[in-house]
């Protein structure tokens, strides 16, 4: 009786720690599953396309590592982040809220080209700090009027955001080639486009560094909404509309509130990498001209698992892809197009592994509950279904 006694503690033990141990187990299938195979079946499926054009794949990769992450070029990748940690973080607040704001295209380029159309003159006009501030809530309030369209029409008609968010899209591409064609167009070149700004009135570097200070202001802003999102109320009630707006109204949230301030919040904050953007990097913007910056980032979004501070590693990833990419890929002589590639090859993957992990119940899904229906929720508005 004794020993069977002095045993019982070590299997209480023993118990706790596989229970302890399956967690982890979990974790490391679901990181190994969801996070590392897509990238790397999307570097294996590049690296095959590279070698059927010819290209040697193992090389193309290391200079892609080399000329991204040394020297001059870690700085250029950096300053890639800026704006695309601005757009990841927009997504991501709306993607939470599930809300499936598609409108990043246009939020990005008429912010671009409203700031760059009036940057030199604001300027001219204003202390350099002061200038600097109108200019940054002059994208704001552009990215916010962009948004507020389909967020009204999702808050109070059920109105179905993607389509809306697509139209304000194409309204916004085709106002902005318009303002640049017509008041905001150089005239002293014929090709239209903004007058160029002053290298003198570019926004500073951080010092000892050729990193502009839109780095450090979109990382400040991901930290600071990595902590709303996961230690705040507001941060509970966005999430508890994304996975449920009918629970979300019984618990007493506003969703109606809740919709419309988090699709202007996304949408402001998308613009606001428009003004990051043109005062670090461009100082002007041309008619027809879109980066595409959204598209490129949304499968890393998800990827993160729209976790803000998770978005950075992964973004930092695709911008060394594209620093160091642009000139490897002129080495091996192929197109830069490649570089579109893997990052498809990466969805691709995301796709092919959220059916089959699902399916084997291996590691948490890539989209919120929230995000797939509003079925049964009865809608945001007092219609109930959506249009």
């Amino acid at each position: 009786m004794t020993d069977e006694l002095r045993a019982r503690p070590r299997a209480v033990k023993q118990s706790g720690h596989d229970a302890a141990a399956s967690p982890t187990l979990a974790r490391i299938v679901d990181v190994l599953v969801r996070t590392i195979a897509p990238l790397a079946l999307a570097l294996a499926a590049g690296g095959g396309i590279l070698a059927a054009l010819g290209a040697d794949p193992f090389a193309f990769y290391a200079d892609v590592v080399v000329l991204g992450t040394q020297g001059n070029g870690l700085q250029q990748s950096l300053t890639a982040m800026a704006p695309l940690l601005l757009v990841a973080l927009g997504l991501i607040v709306a993607f939470r809220a599930g809300l499936w704001n598609l409108g990043y295209g246009g939020g990005y380029v008429l912010a671009a080209a409203v700031v760059a159309g009036i940057a030199p003159d604001v300027c001219a006009a204003l202390p350099y700090p002061v200038a600097l501030l109108v200019l940054a809530l002059t994208a704001v309030a552009v990215g916010a009027g962009l948004g507020l369209v389909p967020a009204t029409l999702k808050a109070y008609r059920g109105t179905n955001e993607v389509i809306t968010s697509l139209m304000m899209s194409f309204i916004a591409m085709s106002l902005a080639n318009l303002l640049i064609r017509g008041v905001f167009k150089d005239p002293g070149i014929s090709q239209p486009q903004t007058r160029v700004l002053d290298l003198g009135l570019m926004l500073p570097y951080i010092p000892g560094t050729r990193v502009h200070i839109g780095f450090a202001i979109a990382l400040l802003l991901v930290i600071a909404a990595h902590f709303v999102l996961k230690k705040s109320a507001l941060g509970l009630k966005i999430d508890v509309v994304g996975a449920n707006p009918a629970a979300a109204r019984h618990a007493g949230i506003d969703v109606r509130r809740v919709t419309v301030a988090v699709f202007v919040v996304s949408t402001a904050l998308i613009a606001l990498a428009a003004f990051v953007d043109m005062l670090g990097l461009w100082g002007y913007s041309r008619a027809e001209w879109n980066p595409g910056y959204g598209d490129k980032i949304l499968p890393l979004v998800f990827l993160a698992r729209l976790s803000p501070l998770g978005s950075i590693p992964r973004v930092g990833l695709y911008s060394v892809l594209a620093t160091g990419g642009t000139i490897a890929a002129q080495r091996a002589g192929v197109s830069v197009d490649v570089l579109s590639v893997i990052v498809a090859l990466v969805l691709f993957f995301m796709v092919a592994i959220e059916a089959l992990g699902t399916r084997l119940n291996l590691g948490r899904s890539y989209l919120r509950r929230g995000l797939f229906s509003r079925r049964g929720s009865g809608g945001v508005g007092n219609g109930g279904g959506e249009v």
